[in-house]
């Protein structure tokens, strides 16, 4: 069995775009790691959602909590930066802050959880963070340079694919599921889909996903875009997940296929996940 970990930058990154790899590969028995580089402490939040005294911080830790026990998560850890907010905003500059923080230091916060798990598989995002957030741009970042100093032999980038992102945006609003606003940007969102080397299908673990997403209900309501979705819809949208090998290198296999799950191992056979899909012509 393989350790498997998972660094993202906010509760609640981890159902969306991983989740159901999470779940698939600790239902298969691997030890899943997630690994968070904030707590999410400028997120959005109606008035009244917290308790008194409560800070947005502490609730979206329980948050997390949860939606890790739902994916089937060993351990929760957070890399102890605080939240940067949107790319732009004063607060994406300030002391303390993740997209601010020294990339040697990080990296070296990171790599010694990488090394007290002999984690086998390190996942981050791809260059740009799926769709250009400073603290998604420096998971990529710090998680490259943690995985060179701890030797991790495997190294995935969590993507989009944005040819199908763009498929479901026109067809959302050719149905009239969501607004302009809402779908704003997903047509940049991920990375071409020539890129992509591995599409895992977590349909059979698509309802554990939406129930860890739904975990996190201080920013994914019942009545949101996410959830809001007919179940046939949101296994559509949600019923698979992307990555862009890095090491080992991927081999080709031709006519546009890839990998239907994660290599778990340096020798690089395709050892967890679903049922392989043709990919998309770029």
């Amino acid at each position: 069995m393989a350790t498997v970990t998972f660094f993202h930058a906010h509760p609640d990154d981890e159902a969306i775009a991983t989740g159901g790899t999470m779940a698939s590969l600790a239902e298969q028995g691997h030890r899943v790691v997630l690994v968070t580089a904030t707590r999410g402490e400028l997120g959005e939040v109606d008035d009244g959602f917290l308790d008194p005294e409560e800070t947005l911080a502490a609730r979206r830790e329980v948050e997390l909590a949860d939606a890790a026990r739902i994916l089937g998560t060993a351990r929760v850890a957070f890399l102890g930066y605080e939240d940067s907010g949107m790319e732009g905003e004063p607060s994406a500059s300030r002391p303390g802050c993740f997209a601010t923080a020294d990339l040697d230091e990080a990296a070296g916060r990171l790599a010694d959880l990488l090394a007290e798990e002999a984690s086998d598989v390190l996942v981050v995002y791809d260059e740009h963070g799926g769709y250009g957030h400073p603290d998604h741009v420096q998971v990529h970042r710090v998680g490259m340079a943690a995985a060179e100093r701890a030797g991790t032999p495997v190294v995935y980038m969590a993507t989009m694919d944005r040819d199908f992102m763009r498929e479901m945006r026109r067809r959302a609003l050719e149905a009239e599921l969501a607004s302009e606003d809402e779908l704003e940007g997903a047509d940049t969102m991920g990375e071409p889909a020539v890129r992509i080397t591995t599409e895992v299908d977590v349909t059979p673990w698509v309802a554990t996903k939406r129930a860890a997403m739904a975990a996190h209900a201080s920013q994914i309501s019942e009545e949101s875009f996410f959830l809001s979705m007919p179940e046939d819809v949101f296994a559509e949208v949600w019923g698979q997940e992307w990555f862009i090998r890095v090491r080992p290198e991927p081999v080709d296999l031709g006519d546009g296929a890839r990998e239907p799950g994660l290599v778990l191992d340096r020798s690089g056979a395709v050892l967890g996940g679903g049922t392989s899909r043709e990919g998309a012509a770029g």
